[in-house]
């Protein structure tokens, strides 16, 4: 699933090129992907003019002078800059078009979601309901350490819930507790302060390091130019399991927490 990381990617692919300009048509190819697609977009939205592109956690809002659209990449998700005439494939869903420019939306298992509001976007549930901005100045040790107070969550799947930080999910939360030195499996509420002081910025290293690598391609995602994320080239334990630690050779070990494949190693990490 495409996470903070690539999500802001795509967000900084599209930004400059589309912003300020004015949607000139919006072509539908399948009526719903995790829910029913905006009856009648294109006329919604016929002439209406791109103001920003934002990144709430894993969720692009698109902010017309008309209203807003809410986009969530889902589980393969990706956005991409194309011309208006390429014809589209398979599982090419939606075109929104910027004159002789148009932004193409492509999701093989439709998990994603494509949504219309007007009025506040944030007062919408789906994004009134997330918790913390992990890359913004207040994230910090004081914060996280109030969301985690008396959970007995394991620390690995609370970074994971939305509704107490957002977009930290399978694969840099786990190469976050790793580069802080953290057991994936200790309980959520008993992670001390000093060990928080090396979380959290573990966190905001491992996220910005993403961005800058373009995010991970490991199946299906894609930048918006076409090209690939490199990120998964310097993962230290995620899909790593039986290779030495780059620390200390100690073989990486898999778990399974929340249905979800954890790796770490069992030396580095206390």
């Amino acid at each position: 699933m495409p996470e903070l990381p690539e999500v802001e990617v795509t967000r900084r692919g599209i930004e400059p090129r589309v912003v300020g300009r004015r949607l000139t048509a919006a072509t539908l190819r399948t009526p719903a992907l995790r829910y029913p697609l905006p009856n009648e977009l294109g006329a919604r939205l016929a002439g209406a003019v791109l103001l920003g592109v934002r990144r709430r956690g894993k969720y692009l809002l698109f902010d017309f002078d008309a209203g807003h659209l809410l986009l969530h990449l889902g589980m393969s998700g990706s956005l991409r800059l194309v011309a208006p005439d390429e014809p589209p494939a398979k599982h090419d869903h939606v075109d929104l078009v910027f004159g002789d420019l148009a932004l193409r939306l492509r999701d093989p298992r439709r998990f994603g979601a494509l949504l219309w509001i007007e009025g506040d976007p944030f007062a919408h549930p789906l994004l009134a309901s997330l918790g913390m901005e992990p890359l913004e100045r207040a994230f910090g040790v004081e914060t996280l350490a109030a969301a985690l107070a008396g959970r007995r969550t394991a620390i690995k799947p609370a970074l994971m819930d939305s509704r107490l930080v957002v977009g930290v999910g399978n694969i840099y939360a786990s190469e976050s507790l790793f580069l802080a030195g953290i057991d994936p499996r200790r309980p959520s509420g008993r992670v001390s302060s000093g060990r928080l002081e090396l979380l959290v910025p573990a966190i905001k290293k491992t996220l910005r390091a993403a961005i800058t690598a373009g995010g991970s391609t490991l199946r299906d995602f894609a930048h918006a130019d076409g090209g690939f994320g490199c990120f998964q080239m310097r993962h230290r334990v995620y899909d790593r399991e039986g290779q030495p630690c780059v620390q200390c050779g100690s073989p990486i070990r898999a778990i399974r927490q929340g249905q979800r494949s954890t790796y770490f190693c069992v030396r580095c990490q206390k």
